[in-house]
């Protein structure tokens, strides 16, 4: 990163004659990833993204490239010209954005942007080091990135992030369990809590069995919440999907919805979160209500679906290249309960089902937020308000609005629960949540068991 994103921006609109916005992304990361208890694979990044967006009319067009020398970024726009010239007219294309005000976020840390290989290994060792008798799957990764755009309109918007993250996976044959930190601060985490809190969960997984298919009360630590809202979120928090009516909240405007102790909302600005300032249109990020106390306040937009709906952007556009897909908040919080620990959960619960994680998730009906997937690393049977046996893996098909319709109790802790990927550019983003107990999970068959 000698060069800053910003800079490299500006000299790619030098090499264009139409309307167009760049957008630049420059990533410095490494992973320190073990399998067996053992650390391997160490991965290594220095990359920086330019994606050029040509606008002529009614057409648009779209170019990427990882060349930031001037013959690349002249071959880039020479690309986007050809594109462009042969693009479809579309009525919703918006022209680049103008100049805006970008507020303030605290999202860099220097120590976390100097954690190199060694720092990594080191950490990652410690996670290791922390578990006996179960061999540890996961990594420790963190890295410093860079987002700029420039556009012809005169926007000009930069940003320095950093973010962190130790994820831990506890197995043994017949035994799982999974746990997770995440921060824009390295110091936050702490690998060998992470890998006992993994460890620990696996040690009770041990002897599951399995159970009939049927609708339970049931307790969801943050790493499985997060997981049900990032996928609840694709259509019904899309201003795209509600313009199209394919959201759950079309409709439901105002309306009670879910259970007046939900809260949730939206907000990249926040320092318990991982901060961003703008979007990947420059726009400026909004806190976004998007139920308050059970009730539907609306979804959040990007330009071109805030133009159609006659609102104005909450600065929640994809890069270029997915905005078809429509607007996501990528920050979810959930207001948090008065449920001391997830002990306290399962004494609401009484008889029920307790859930770590979620997994293999897929959005069955996107109108009725119909969602089905499995449990893993980590699933019990609650008797007698206590967490008991182990279950195997457990399939389910739930509607959100069910779950979260009849909520029985949040913790007043919560977690933020890392949601990338890392497959491509970075981009760290995830939810601050709480543990939740909810009347209503339906449970429709059995997997296989916990482990290798």
């Amino acid at each position: 990163m000698t060069e800053g994103a910003l800079e490299i921006a500006e000299r790619a609109l030098e090499h264009v004659s139409d309307e167009a916005d760049v957008y630049v992304g420059a990533e410095r990361s490494g992973f320190a990833r073990y399998a067996g208890s053992v650390v391997h694979q160490p991965t290594l990044i220095d990359d920086t993204t330019v994606e050029l967006r040509l606008i002529r009319g009614r057409r648009a067009a779209v170019a990427t490239t990882n060349r930031t020398d001037e013959d690349g970024l002249a071959e880039l726009a020479r690309r986007a010209a050809e594109l462009v010239a042969s693009a479809s007219e579309d009525a919703h294309v918006v022209p680049p954005a103008p100049p805006a005000e970008q507020p303030h976020v605290d999202g860099s840390d220097e120590a976390t942007a100097s954690l190199g290989p060694d720092g990594q290994a080191r950490l990652a060792a410690e996670a290791i080091a922390a578990v006996d008798g179960l061999e540890l799957y996961g990594y420790v990764t963190s890295a410093v990135c860079e987002a700029a755009i420039a556009s012809t309109a005169g926007l000009r918007a930069t940003q320095r992030t950093t973010d962190a993250t130790c994820l831990a996976l506890a197995a043994a044959d017949g035994a799982s369990g999974y746990a997770m930190r995440t921060s824009w601060r390295a110091a936050d985490l702490d690998p060998a809590a992470v890998a006992r809190e993994a460890a620990e969960k696996a040690e009770r997984t041990r002897g599951a069995v399995e159970l009939e298919p049927g609708r339970y009360r049931a307790v969801l630590e943050p790493y499985a919440l997060s997981e049900l809202l990032y996928y609840f979120s694709f259509d019904a928090l899309n201003g795209l999907a509600l313009l199209e009516e394919r959201s759950y909240f079309a409709g439901r405007i105002g309306e009670r919805a879910f259970d007046p102790k939900l809260t949730l909302v939206d907000d990249a600005l926040s320092e318990r979160s991982l901060p961003r300032s703008f979007d990947f249109e420059g726009t400026p990020k909004q806190r976004v209500a998007l139920v308050e106390e059970g009730v539907v306040r609306g979804p959040v937009w990007d330009r071109a679906t805030a133009a159609r709906a006659g609102a104005r952007s909450t600065g929640h556009a994809l890069p270029a290249a997915s905005r078809s897909f429509g607007p996501m908040p990528t920050n979810l919080e959930v207001a948090p309960g008065d449920a001391e620990s997830t002990d306290e959960l399962a004494e609401r619960v009484g008889d029920g089902i307790y859930v770590t994680r979620l997994h293999y998730l897929s959005v069955v009906n996107p109108r009725a937020a119909v969602i089905t997937g499995m449990t893993r690393d980590g699933t019990f049977r609650i008797r007698d308000g206590k967490v008991a046996e182990p279950l195997v893996n457990l399939r389910f098909t739930v509607a959100v609005p069910d779950v979260l319709g009849n909520v029985l109790g949040l913790t007043r802790d919560t977690v933020l629960v890392n949601q990338s990927d890392f497959y491509d550019e970075r981009w760290a983003y995830g939810n601050r949540v709480p543990a939740l107990a909810t009347a209503d999970f339906n449970v429709t068959g059995a997997g296989g068991g916990p482990g290798l």
